[in-house]
């Protein structure tokens, strides 16, 4: 097998993979800010007590862990325009669905982190005052963002790996960037190949910071 790279120039590479690129990381910021967002709010309703909140959170949570996340943007992007009449679009639809998704995830990982904070800290903001809002707003959630930073980021580092899902759906993705270029150059197995290495650049880069934050945590601890 002949691989040829010559073409894969500045010029093909800001024409087809930056946009890509562009919306990867987007998708992933969007998907991170409102997965966390979300997830907290499904954390604190587990954590409730109240079966009235456990209950829908803990159903909620269970199933989209027990779902593929590409089976859940098929059918997301496939069954909302049957329902409402009106066509969301890959982008938006991958947006949504991905953000809902990531949040079961991030519940997990949310819920873990208030859990390891000190239940006598919780007493204490009991103790001067505070209700149950106040206590988890002020003392509780920031410790706990800060115990999980290393493994939201790492989950943050699986979503963006995840993007590539939205070929699926045809959102125009990194992936889809060089896929595109490859067909119109006739180079598939070199912009695949190309692809394989820029992704792993990204995620090995990303994974060593939070590799060198993670033990700079524990030193200030």
């Amino acid at each position: 097998m002949n691989l040829d790279f010559t073409f894969l120039s500045w010029g093909v590479v800001s024409s087809f993979v930056v946009k890509g690129l562009l919306f990867s990381v987007q998708l992933t910021l969007i998907a991170m800010v409102g997965g966390i967002i979300l997830g907290t709010a499904l954390a604190l309703m587990r954590l409730s007590g109240k079966r009235w909140l456990v209950i829908p959170a803990a159903a909620y949570v269970n199933t989209m862990r027990s779902i593929p996340l590409v089976m859940v943007i098929l059918w997301f992007f496939l069954l909302i325009p049957l329902l409402t009449g009106r066509p969301l679009g890959a982008e938006v639809s991958a947006m949504i669905t991905f953000t809902l998704f990531e949040a079961a995830y991030f519940s997990e990982i949310m819920r873990a982190g208030i859990q390891s904070v000190p239940k006598g800290q919780v007493h204490a903001g009991y103790a001067v005052g505070m209700n149950y809002q106040q206590t988890m707003q002020l003392i509780v959630l920031p410790q706990a963002f800060r115990n999980m930073l290393p493994v939201l980021l790492t989950q943050t580092i699986i979503l963006f790996q995840d993007t590539s899902l939205v070929y699926a759906i045809g959102a125009y993705d990194l992936l889809k960037g060089f896929e595109i270029a490859g067909k119109n150059f006739n180079r598939p197995v070199e912009t695949y190949l190309v692809a394989t290495v820029v992704y792993f650049v990204i995620c090995f880069s990303l994974s060593m910071t939070v590799r060198k934050l993670q033990q700079k945590i524990a030193i200030v601890r």
